[in-house]
């Protein structure tokens, strides 16, 4: 006999996964010159050279058995004392090494986080447009997925829909800014709000509303746009980090889980976290890749390839006619279908092997979703086909 809902998420991919999968079928078919793949975030940019290098030193310069063999399974100290100055550095975080849990990615921190907080009853509320894993991550951890509808304007947050969604249940909040799929970043008004929101429900229901703040796009942001450190504005902030994006790491599933100590019962929630991370088998993550990134904390992204990306895409989508916010970060479009209904344009679309990701899984069915970490070329040669397309359902 088998789960019935592990056989349901193994058997059914996300709609992004499919969609990929089904671009290198057609690949096979057609070409991969003919699929224009707009599906998945996966870095087109290189890891900085600093990285190659570091792994290529440690390997000859340290002893074999450290480089591969098990570290503590919140991570190395000398790893997690060299992250928490790079974020009193930059953001004067009051993070003390003891607050980093490190993990295989954002992601197994993220199911670590919520399995924590699962008490009877409990609720976790994400913002949409969401990532549309947080739904699984949510109720395998035993709560109530609960979604709050769009801001189809800015892709800020819906107050008014937020303050009814909580009640005596919800335990936490999730947040990721800069924003997948719409690229938007929370600005500090926005935080500001959104603490002051929780802090009031809080006293209200007698207990803390954590805030999650899923942050694996925090360095990829253009146009000057700052990032807030979300526990210098909520205190009952927990923030999941992965290094897959900022130095193209994705393969490499390294991250880390912070819990500061101005969070309410820290110490204990951090507990509960390395807790649910060892039953989930997600402790002592690579220890190659802890020393990678604690060598390589201060590397910005190269993000000149991405914003060349951006600039054509979006301004060439608008001058078509098609609707969107312009993303200050991560690598996305998340563009109104103009025939209404995601699902539809995006199977319009894989006729002409345009492929485009629908937003009804981040919770915006009349929506889609296009990655632009890809050939600028690639995007080039797709232009038409967009318009095309637009033509088709006018």
């Amino acid at each position: 006999m088998l789960n019935k809902t592990m056989y349901h998420l193994g058997a059914e991919r996300s709609c992004i996964r499919e969609l990929f999968e089904y671009g290198l079928r057609q690949a096979a078919v057609v070409g991969a010159e003919n699929v224009f793949d707009y599906s998945l975030g996966n870095p087109s940019i290189p890891a900085p050279a600093a990285v190659n290098q570091s792994i290529v030193d440690t390997l000859a310069t340290e002893n074999s058995l450290q480089v591969h063999g098990y570290t503590p399974a919140a991570g190395s100290a000398d790893v997690r004392q060299a992250v928490a100055e790079d974020l009193n550095r930059r953001f004067d975080a009051g993070i003390r090494p003891s607050n980093l849990f490190f993990c295989c990615g954002a992601a197994p921190g993220l199911v670590s986080v919520l399995r924590a907080l699962s008490v009877p009853e409990a609720e976790i509320i994400a913002i949409a447009p969401y990532f549309p894993e947080y739904k699984p991550f949510v109720e395998n951890a035993g709560c109530k997925f609960v979604a709050v509808p769009a801001d189809t304007d800015g892709f800020q947050i819906r107050f008014d829909a937020l303050e009814n969604a909580i009640n005596a249940h919800t335990q936490a909040v999730i947040i990721n800014s800069p924003n997948n799929p719409s690229g938007t970043v929370y600005t500090l008004q926005t935080l500001q709000k959104l603490a002051q929101l929780l802090s009031c429900a809080g006293e209200k229901f007698g207990h803390p509303i954590y805030l999650i703040a899923d942050e694996p796009y925090r360095e990829l942001v253009y146009d000057g746009v700052q990032v807030p450190f979300v526990p210098n504005v909520y205190a009952n902030t927990i923030v999941c980090y992965s290094w897959s994006k900022s130095l193209s790491l994705p393969g490499e599933r390294i991250g880390y889980v912070c819990v500061p100590d101005q969070a309410a019962d820290s110490k204990d929630l951090f507990a509960a976290i390395a807790g649910a991370a060892r039953i989930c088998g997600h402790v002592c993550s690579p220890s190659l890749m802890q020393r990678v990134v604690a060598k390589c904390v201060t590397c910005p992204p190269d993000l000149a390839a991405y914003e060349k990306n951006r600039a054509l895409l979006y301004n060439s989508l608008t001058e078509m006619g098609y609707s969107m916010a312009k993303p200050d970060g991560a690598f996305y479009l998340f563009i109104k279908a103009p025939n209404g209904d995601g699902d539809a344009f995006s199977e319009l679309a894989k006729k002409d092997n345009l492929l485009l990701v629908p937003g009804r899984d981040f919770g915006c069915a009349d929506y889609f979703r296009i990655c632009y970490c890809v050939d600028y070329d690639m995007i080039v040669r797709s232009l038409p086909i967009f318009k095309k397309l637009l033509a088709e359902v006018s």
